[in-house]
């Protein structure tokens, strides 16, 4: 129910043929390339470190198969929002460009 009112569709990937698991795979080897860099001496350390690497994932790291946003930014509907943002920024940073380089110039 929770799925349907988020627009969001379940789908299953076909048994035995790891190409159609290829995001949950990817998620996959980015979790232990993070995680197995360390030693754990109990597995709550364990839990703790992998608690802070989905954490990390989900609220930190860009996504540029998300327009370079993250997942819960993408959740919340923060997109529109962020993009604006990041386009006057954007549009800032231009026109300062613009004005150091004509005064380098001499113009």
């Amino acid at each position: 129910m929770f799925l349907k009112r988020k627009h969001i569709d379940h789908i299953r990937g076909a048994p035995y043929h790891p190409m159609t698991q290829g995001k949950i795979e990817r998620y996959h080897r980015s979790l232990k390339n993070i995680v197995k860099l360390q030693h754990y001496y109990s597995p709550t350390e364990l839990k703790e470190a992998i608690a802070d690497f989905v954490d990390y994932y989900n609220n930190q790291r860009y996504h540029e198969s998300l327009d370079n946003m993250t997942p819960t930014d993408v959740f919340y509907g923060k997109e529109e929002e962020l993009k604006s943002k990041r386009e006057k920024i954007k549009q800032e940073t231009m026109a300062l460009r613009r004005k150091q380089n004509l005064v380098f110039a001499g113009v």
